[in-house]
C-alpha cells in the first residue's frame, strides 16, 4: 500500500500498514485512525482544531437500499483524541439539497438547523460549521488542517501570489470568509475551476487537502504540509533580523521562573475582575524571541488570523512594558504599575467591542486579556481552567509561528477586526457558549493541601478536585507522592494538578511548594495546614526531641504554610480560604498526651488569631476537628496506636470499635468525612463565615466547643 516516500522533515509519518491493514472495507475506523495521527502531531493542526471527513455507502435503515453518507468531525472535539462517537454523519444528496433553500449570507445561521434534516446516524455528534465545506467537495477523503506552516502563507499579503508559484498551480485559493454554507460552495467552484488540484488554501485561515482513499488524503495532507513547512524554513534561514532583531535580552531561566512566579499571582488577581481565571505560564524559546523582539508591539498589536487562534487568545494581547527591577517584590509599586495597562486594555476591548457589535449581538465578555506578553521573561495565559489556559499558550505560540513564517516572506496580515468580531460574538458560538454546563463549585480555585499524599489529605484533594479545583499535592515521603500524582492524574487529567515535595518544618520547601502551585496555576485559593505527626507518651517519657517535632510540624508548620500561602492570597487581592486540620484533642484532656494535645491546642488559638487579622483581606481562617481517623492516616503508624490503646487499657485491634463506641453517633470517622467538612468551608455556602471550629468526630460531649 505505501510505497510512497517516508522520510518527511517538517512533519511525522505515523501511518502503520499493519493497523490500517486491520480496518480494510470500513472507511469510518480508517477515518478515525487517520484524524488521530493527524492530531498527534501539534504541527499540522492544534488542540481542538480542524476536521476531517470521508465519504462512503451505507444501508439506510429505513429503505433499506445503499446511500452515500459523510461523516465528519462534529460540533467541538479533537482530532488526536476523536472516536467513531465524535463524527457526525449526513445523507450526502440531502445535505446537497439544502442549496435549493440557502437564501445568501445574510441567512448562514439558519442552514445549521438544517443540518438535522441530512442526519444519516440519529446517534452521531451535531454537525459543525464547517460541514459545508467537506459536504460539497466530491473526494471520498478530506482534510482540513490548521498547520502553521500553511497558515503563514495564508495570512501574508502576497499569500496568493506565493502559493500558485509554490505549488505551481495545483493548490486552489480561496480569500477568507467565515466558515459557512456561501464558504462550502465556494470551495466547489475553486475546484470546478481549477479541476486536477490537490487542495485549496483558505485565506487567513488554514489549509484543504484531499484523496480517494484514507491513505491518499493522509499522504497529500503531509506533502502539502512538508512543501509550506520547507519554503518557510528556507526563507527564514536567509533573514538576517528576524521580527526585527532582538531588542533585550532574556533573563536565565531560573531567573525568569522566579521572576513569572513573583508576579503570577498579581496578574491572575487583575484577570480575575469578572471570573476567577486559573494561569499559565511559559518561557519557550519561540515565546522568547518574539517577546524580546524589535518588532513584538507592532505585530501584537495586529492580532492573530486563524479564527482558532484569536477565539482560544482574544484578539490581541498585553503586552507587559515593566522594567524587570526591584519594584516587583513591592506589592504596592507593583499593582501601581500594573494597574494602568489593564486599563488600557480593557478599554481597548470594549471600544473593539462597541465599534463592531450589530443590533443582536450578545453582550460584551470579560474585557480581560487571555494573553500576557512579558518580554525578557516570557508569556502568561488566563482561563476559566488549567486546559484552557494551556490550550491559549500553545494556540498563540501557533501564532507566533504563523507571524514569523508570514514576515519571512512577505508581510504579515491580521484580519480586519469586523471579521475578527463577526467570529468571536457569533450567534453560533455564543449558543454553544450558553449549552456549556454550569462551572463545578470550585472551579477556577487553587487549593493547597500539606500532607496530601494519603490519608485525609489526599481525600480532601480528591474532594476538591471533584468539585473542580486544581489541586497542590504535597508531602514529605517521595514514593507516596508520586503513587498520589499518578493517582489524580488518572482520574482528573494533568491539568487538574501539580505536586511538589514539602516539609512542613522547612521554610525553603514551602517556597518551593507555593512556587510549584503559582508556576503551574496562577495562584493559590486555597491552603489547607492537613500534615501532621501524633506521639502518646506519658509525660515522664516525652523527651524533648518529641516536644520539639511536635511543635514544629503541627504549631509552626501550620504558621510558616499560612504565612507564605496568605502572602499570595494578599498579591491576588481577592480574599481566599485557610483550612486547619486540628483535633477533638485541643478541647479535650486525656491521659498520655501531653505533647500532641497542647500542640493542637496551639494550633486551634493560632487559627482564631489569624481568623482575626485576616479579615480584613477577605482570607477566611476556620477549623475543622477530627478525631480517630484511622483509615489511611499516617497518624496512626509509629507509636501512636501503640499508646492510645494502652491509655484505654485495650488492644490495637479494638480501637475503631472503641472510638465509635464512645460518640453520641457511634459512628466510625473516615477521612471522606473530613474531606466534606472542608468542602462545607470552601464551598461557596459559608462565605461569610470565619474563625470556626467544626468538630467531625460523631459528637463528643467533651470536645463541643460552647
Amino acid at each position: 500500500m505505501s510505497n510512497v516516500r517516508k522520510d518527511f522533515k517538517q512533519v511525522s509519518y505515523l501511518w502503520d500498514d499493519a493497523v490500517a491493514a486491520s480496518m480494510a472495507g470500513d472507511e469510518v475506523a480508517l477515518l478515525v485512525y487517520r484524524s488521530n495521527l493527524l492530531g498527534a502531531d501539534l504541527r499540522l493542526t492544534n488542540y481542538g482544531g480542524g476536521n476531517t471527513s470521508c465519504k462512503a455507502n451505507a444501508i439506510d435503515p429505513v429503505s433499506g437500499k445503499e446511500s452515500e453518507v459523510m461523516w465528519v468531525k462534529g460540533s467541538g472535539g479533537d482530532l488526536g483524541t476523536m472516536k467513531r462517537n465524535g463524527l457526525a454523519a449526513l445523507y450526502v444528496d440531502r445535505f446537497r439539497s439544502l442549496k435549493n433553500v440557502y437564501r445568501g449570507l445574510d441567512h448562514e445561521d439558519e442552514m445549521v438547523a438544517l443540518f438535522n434534516h441530512c442526519i444519516y446516524d440519529l446517534d452521531s455528534k451535531a454537525p459543525s460549521i464547517d460541514t459545508p465545506l467537506h459536504g460539497f467537495l466530491p473526494f471520498k477523503h478530506i482534510d482540513h488542517l490548521h498547520p502553521d506552516a500553511a497558515i503563514a502563507i495564508a495570512a501574508a499579503k502576497d499569500g496568493e501570489q506565493i502559493t500558485k508559484e509554490l505549488f505551481g498551480g495545483k493548490i486552489g485559493w480561496v480569500k477568507w470568509q467565515k466558515p459557512g454554507f456561501d464558504l462550502g460552495l465556494q470551495l466547489k467552484q475553486c475546484l470546478d475551476e481549477n479541476p486536477g488540484i490537490r487542495g485549496i488554501m483558505l485565506g487567513s485561515h488554514g489549509l484543504f487537502t484531499w484523496g480517494d482513499t484514507a491513505y491518499e488524503s493522509y499522504i497529500n495532507t503531509l506533502e502539502v504540509i512538508e512543501i509550506c513547512a520547507n519554503y518557510l524554513e528556507e526563507k527564514i534561514s536567509k533573514q538576517t533580523a528576524i521580527f526585527g532583531g532582538q531588542k533585550l535580552e532574556s533573563l536565565d531561566a531560573l531567573s525568569s521562573l522566579n521572576v513569572a512566579a513573583a508576579i503570577a499571582p498579581v496578574l491572575r488577581g487583575f484577570c480575575s475582575s469578572q471570573t476567577k481565571m486559573i494561569g499559565h505560564f511559559t518561557n519557550d524559546a519561540r515565546v522568547l524571541e518574539f517577546v524580546n523582539s524589535n518588532d513584538l508591539v507592532r505585530l501584537a498589536a495586529m492580532g492573530t488570523s486563524c479564527p482558532d487562534h484569536f477565539l482560544r487568545t482574544k484578539i490581541s494581547p498585553l503586552v507587559l512594558n515593566l522594567a524587570i527591577d526591584e519594584d516587583l517584590l513591592d506589592i504596592e509599586k507593583l499593582k501601581a504599575k500594573i494597574s494602568p495597562l489593564f486599563d488600557a486594555y480593557r478599554e481597548m476591548y470594549a471600544q473593539y467591542y462597541n465599534n463592531c457589535k450589530h443590533p443582536n449581538s450578545p453582550a460584551i465578555r470579560d474585557a480581560n486579556p487571555v494573553v500576557i506578553l512579558y518580554p525578557g521573561v516570557g508569556m502568561f495565559t488566563f482561563a476559566k481552567d488549567k486546559q484552557t489556559a494551556r490550550v491559549a499558550a500553545e494556540f498563540y505560540i501557533n501564532a507566533i509561528n504563523v507571524m514569523k513564517g508570514a514576515e519571512a516572506i512577505s508581510e504579515y496580515t491580521s484580519l480586519p477586526r469586523q471579521e475578527a468580531f463577526n467570529i468571536e460574538y457569533w450567534l453560533l458560538e455564543e449558543a454553544k457558549l450558553q449549552r456549556m454546563p454550569r462551572p463545578k463549585s470550585l472551579s477556577g480555585r487553587v487549593a493547597l493541601i500539606t500532607g496530601s499524599g494519603g490519608g485525609i489529605g489526599k481525600a480532601i484533594a480528591k474532594r476538591f478536585a471533584e468539585e473542580g479545583a486544581c489541586v497542590v499535592l504535597n508531602d514529605n515521603n517521595a514514593e507516596r507522592l508520586a503513587e498520589a500524582k499518578s493517582e489524580f492524574i488518572a482520574l482528573f487529567g494533568k491539568d487538574s494538578v501539580a505536586a511538589d515535595i514539602l516539609d512542613v518544618t522547612g521554610a525553603s520547601t514551602i517556597d518551593n511548594t507555593i512556587q510549584t502551585a503559582v508556576l503551574a496555576f496562577g495562584g493559590i485559593d486555597i491552603v489547607v495546614n492537613n500534615a501532621g505527626l501524633s506521639i502518646s507518651k506519658t509525660i515522664e517519657d516525652h523527651t524533648e526531641k518529641d516536644w520539639d517535632i511536635l511543635y514544629d510540624v503541627l504549631v509552626k508548620g501550620q504558621f510558616l504554610v499560612t504565612q507564605k500561602g496568605i502572602a499570595i492570597m494578599r498579591k491576588q487581592n481577592f480574599g481566599g480560604d485557610v483550612i486547619n486540620i486540628v483535633s477533638k484533642n485541643a478541647l479535650v484532656s486525656g491521659p498520655n498526651n501531653a505533647g500532641y494535645g497542647s500542640a493542637k491546642a496551639a494550633q486551634l488559638h493560632l487559627s482564631r488569631l489569624n481568623a482575626a487579622e485576616l479579615g480584613k483581606d477577605k482570607i477566611r481562617v476556620n477549623v475543622v476537628n477530627p478525631d480517630a481517623v484511622i483509615s489511611g492516616s499516617n497518624i496512626w503508624s509509629g507509636g501512636w496506636a501503640e499508646g492510645r490503646a494502652k491509655a484505654y487499657g485495650i488492644t490495637i485491634e479494638e480501637l475503631p470499635k472503641y472510638y465509635a463506641g464512645r460518640t453520641l453517633l457511634n459512628e466510625i470517622i473516615l477521612p471522606e468525612d473530613i474531606a466534606n467538612a472542608c468542602f462545607a468551608f470552601v464551598g461557596g455556602l459559608l462565605k461569610k463565615s470565619t474563625g470556626n471550629v467544626l468538630n467531625v468526630d460523631g459528637g463528643i460531649a467533651n470536645s463541643f466547643v460552647r
